[in-house]
């Protein structure tokens, strides 16, 4: 029977950063022989993605499962000159295509051009397939068929959902309520009441969606996939995923802001949200802090541990860690190159000699502080009136939501800052502020702005694509006399302009001396990282909000502003514009280092890796401590013909803490109540004469006369100290000098820390004090223990016969030798006494959820054959010869000898150590002190030790949680013996 000390592979990876570094070694070598494979830079038509891109096919195919990447460099197909790919499952709420309708059984797909089409364009290492909705209503079985056909052949598949429910779900709950909660505008103001009547609604059609999605990801699935959910709109995703297939590896990423656990608890579906989130095997962010926030929100809502790798629940870790994403820089870089955009370069150039030019490239949105910017630079025109002919600002405004009425007035505001700023500064020449988008006369912004843009008949090949010739192509509609420049004034004047597209034609063309970015709150924005990469000549500098999630990787080489101090910008402006050229080409040199190493390439490739190795973490971990081999267990308990059941009480038979909740002020979850669905069960077990059944907790005795007064059975309070049997009188298990004289300072203390940490208590028990805070801040509650331990340690128990055990939110200070391993030989004598038991102990099984300094008692039972002598013992109990088996019954025989003796020593060593008592506990009795040790002839084969929900644990087995323990003692009581 395999243990947790047996179980040691020496195979296994030394560590995950060893892991992930052959994996990334493993991906720059596979990069190189793809150099060989070239392939046309722009995407073919009838094709979305080329053979360079992550969504090609490719002969031999296959699963890189768990061993493979491990292996690193050796897993290499030495063949194929390749690796063979993993497929990869990309979830998001819309596909990279939209879809119009040509006929009964025809569509025409237009590709989206996007910051994640663009991060997993190029991604070579993954075989993928895009899932999301394609941004039409399909009633028809007709026309669903033939999207679904013309899709596959662009690797994408579609989710099909009806008007209401893209209502409810995506304009009511992902856009009304999460998404401006995520970028901290709060819930909806307008209409409060109606809006709440409709919340439910919202989310009803939110987790239906969800669920939608999940049935097409099952339906493509196949057994090795990763499964990579993407952005608020799929939060509920990894959940359904999960509780279809366990072993599915599902990663879920946010791209916008995740906010901080005081903002995400004003959601009524919070803790649905959070819960469903942690489903996932690894959860990923832009920046640190929103993986922080998420970390922060699971501790404080959930109530779960949050640890430097994630969060744990019972007893599931999920990961969690910062994943910036990046631009595929090389495209911007080669584009630049093109003799085509090197002449118009320098024709614009000419056209605004004299003048330094301040770029803003934004949507139309309430984040990106587009009025801050605008007042912020009529500031800096104020102050310094020498600039007011030197300084242009092109801002660049793409519209969005153009129907919705906080938007529009949005837009009102943006035009009459500009209007007043122009009236103030300009002349008739020229204006300090071009601002573009769809409200102004379309043919003035047409003359207006046409040094900003490309001329696409001129340069098709820029990007190195395609698309935005293709683009062009759709949009010219009036003969060749409508220029391809005009066309992108079109795009933005009809609303078919992608806010991407027009960010790249911008930046790639003109070189502005200054690039102005005041989001109030901002996921990541790339294009701050597309600023850097077309400014390898100029050295532009970056003004940055501080707000916008590139700040923690651009911030070193760029100016942080805070967008709500107007006179922080305005200044910024100055120090943009009169910064000396070493300086300007330090900052840049930080930033385009950052921009072209941290590419949208490796950012796909490294969270698949980072997922795919959670996942082997995870199997390592349960490798340390298998998980119980419940039919073994149950086979040799129905075979034996005396059992011990020693089970601990909270978190083994309570509810767990999922179904409990964490809420401030509920004083009935300060007590742990029995697991509804083990009372039936137990009194089964107890009605068992064969079987003996000890509940040993570190609670006091009030707790468990609570919950188990109805049952025939051994109550063990206070880690063993007390003991009772069934109905009757609680008996002290104690050694006889016990010294208790510390408990009075030691009280003192935790009634000065629970006094200063709210939501904390404290227990004064007979043999021991607890000092829990569970219910405080989690954070707060932390450094609080750390300030009290300290302080014992240097005071009241500097020199006490004392151990201070660090729990699960509490510290415990108890008198030396105060363990439940230390207890359990007296109280085993305590039950012989009682039964008048004439057989022996053949059957221990060991459960609970303890500390590490209670778990001698798995060590108390471990029959103690050294490893190499279990294997003999199992390999050679096959062998029918007589002198194999007498080998193992002496093994068995010496061990058991070494154990007795080692049992029967633990009350003379307890009761060597102490000193004389001063203070003794008011009990009803004191029970002789008989060794039970001698009564337990237990094989290595009939002991199962099982920790619950502790994956580092001196026990064989795992237990992932209390329903767990159920199900085992369920089993116990209705299985039957096998012929």
């Amino acid at each position: 029977m395999p243990g947790n000390k047996c179980n040691v592979d020496p195979a296994t990876p030394k560590s995950r950063t060893e892991r992930l570094m052959k994996e990334r070694n493993l991906r720059k070598l596979n990069r190189v022989f793809n150099l060989n494979e070239k392939a046309g830079d722009s995407l073919r038509d009838g094709d979305l993605f080329s053979n360079d891109s992550a969504f090609a096919e490719t002969e031999n195919c296959a699963s890189l499962n768990e061993e493979e990447l491990s292996e690193g460099i050796d897993g290499y197909d030495r063949q194929d000159q390749r690796l063979p790919k993993q497929r990869l499952l990309v979830v998001a709420n819309r596909l990279p295509v939209s879809a119009v309708r040509q006929g009964k059984d025809s569509w025409q797909l237009e590709i989206s051009v996007g910051g994640l089409v663009s991060a997993l364009l190029g991604l070579k290492e993954f075989d993928a397939r895009w899932i999301g909705w394609a941004g039409v209503n399909v009633p028809d079985e007709t026309g669903q068929e033939a999207l679904t056909k013309a899709l596959a052949e662009k690797k994408c598949i579609p989710v099909f959902l009806d008007e209401d429910t893209v209502h409810q779900y995506y304009n009511g709950y992902c856009n009304n309520i999460i998404w401006p909660l995520f970028h901290y505008l709060g819930l909806p103001q307008e209409d409060r009441l109606s809006t709440t009547r409709s919340f439910q609604s919202q989310f009803d059609a939110y987790k239906k969606a969800n669920q939608m999605f999940a049935n097409v990801v099952h339906e493509n699935y196949e057994e090795g996939d990763v499964v990579w959910c993407h952005d608020y709109h799929l939060m509920f995703l990894p959940r359904c995923l999960k509780e279809k297939n366990s072993n599915i590896k599902v990663g879920w990423f946010l791209h916008t802001p995740f906010p901080s656990s005081e903002i995400h608890r004003m959601l009524p579906s919070r803790r649905d949200l959070l819960e469903s989130v942690l489903a996932a095997d690894l959860v990923g962010f832009h920046t640190y802090d929103y993986a922080r926030h998420f970390v922060s929100a699971c501790t404080r809502i959930l109530g779960l541990e949050g640890t430097p790798e994630g969060v744990e629940n019972q007893g599931k870790l999920t990961r969690v860690a910062a994943f910036p994403i990046g631009i595929d820089s090389d495209r911007f870089i080669r584009a630049l190159e093109l003799p085509q955009v090197q002449d118009h370069i320098k024709e614009l150039k000419e056209r605004f000699a004299g003048r330094k030019v301040m770029l803003g490239v934004d949507r139309l949105d309430m984040i990106k502080g587009i009025p801050q910017k605008i007042l912020a630079f009529e500031e800096f025109l104020e102050e310094n009136p020498e600039w007011r002919d030197k300084v242009v600002l092109l801002q660049i405004a793409v519209p969005t939501r153009t129907d919705v009425p906080e938007y529009q007035k949005l837009s009102s505001q943006v035009h009459e800052i500009v209007g007043r700023i122009n009236g103030r500064f300009g002349t008739l020449t020229a204006v300090p502020i071009h601002h573009l988008d769809r409200s102004l006369d379309f043919h003035a912004l047409c003359a207006l702005y046409a040094v900003t843009v490309l001329w696409l008949s001129k340069c098709s090949s820029i990007m190195a694509s395609t698309v935005l010739q293709e683009h062009a192509n759709a949009c010219i509609m009036t003969g060749p006399q409508e220029d391809a420049q005009t066309v992108i004034f079109r795009w933005v004047w009809e609303g078919k302009a992608n806010f991407r597209l027009i960010s790249i034609l911008t930046l790639l063309v003109f070189y502005p001396d200054v690039a102005l970015i005041t989001s109030l709150r901002d996921g990541m924005n790339l294009v701050s990282y597309e600023f850097v990469a077309c400014q390898a000549l100029k050295k532009g500098v970056l003004i940055l909000s501080e707000f916008a999630g590139a700040a923690q990787s651009l911030g070193a080489g760029a100016l942080l502003v805070n967008p709500w101090n107007i006179a922080e910008v305005a200044a910024s402006i100055s120090q943009a514009l009169n910064m000396p050229a070493d300086e300007r080409e330090k900052m840049h040199q930080h930033n385009f280092m950052h921009v072209t190493t941290h590419t949208s390439q490796e950012w796909a490739a490294t969270f698949v890796s980072e997922l795919n190795d959670t996942i082997i973490e995870a199997q390592l971990r349960t490798r340390q401590v298998p998980l119980l081999p419940v039919k073994v267990a149950v086979e040799r308990y129905l075979q034996s013909n005396n059992r011990l059941l020693v089970l601990g009480f909270n978190s083994t038979l309570t509810e767990p803490a999922s179904t409990q909740g964490v809420r401030g002020g509920h004083i009935r979850e300060l007590q742990s109540r029995l697991h509804l669905e083990i009372k039936e069960t137990l009194k089964k077990l107890c009605d068992d004469r064969r079987t003996n059944i000890v509940i040993l907790s570190g609670s006091d005795r009030a707790v468990l006369d609570d919950n188990f007064r109805e049952y025939n059975l051994w109550l063990a309070a206070e880690n063993g100290m007390f003991l009772r049997h069934g109905t009757g009188k609680w008996m002290t298990t104690m050694p006889e000098n016990l010294n208790m004289d510390w408990v009075d300072s030691v009280k003192h203390v935790f009634e000065y820390f629970t006094e200063r940490t709210p939501g904390s208590h404290f227990e004064l028990r007979e043999t021991s004090l607890v000092w829990n805070y569970k219910y405080a801040e989690s954070h707060f509650g932390k450094l609080q223990s750390k300030d009290m331990l300290q302080h014992l340690w240097t005071g009241p128990i500097s020199n006490a016969a004392v151990d201070v055990v660090q729990g699960d939110r509490s510290v415990e200070v108890r008198s030396v030798g105060v363990t439940k391993g230390a207890a359990i030989d007296r109280i085993l004598g305590e039950i012989v006494r009682n039964k008048g038991m004439k057989s022996p102990i053949d059957y221990v099984l060991c459960a609970g959820h303890f500390l590490s300094k209670d778990e001698d008692v798995y060590t108390f039972f471990e029959p103690e054959l050294p490893c190499e002598s279990l294997a003999l013992a199992r390999t050679r109990s096959l062998d029918p010869a007589r002198t194999s088996i007498s080998m193992i019954s002496d093994s068995i025989n010496q061990a058991k000898a070494h154990q007795l003796m080692k049992q029967r020593s633990l009350s003379t060593l307890e009761r060597s150590n102490f000193r004389s008592a001063a203070w003794r506990p008011i009990v009803h009795d004191r029970m002789s002190l008989p060794e039970g040790s001698s009564v337990l002839d237990l094989k290595a084969e009939n002991f199962f030790s099982c920790t619950v929900s502790r994956k580092q644990s001196d026990a064989r087995y795992l237990l992932q949680s209390s329903d767990d323990v159920v199900t085992l003692l369920k089993e116990l009581t209705e299985s039957k013996p096998s012929n």
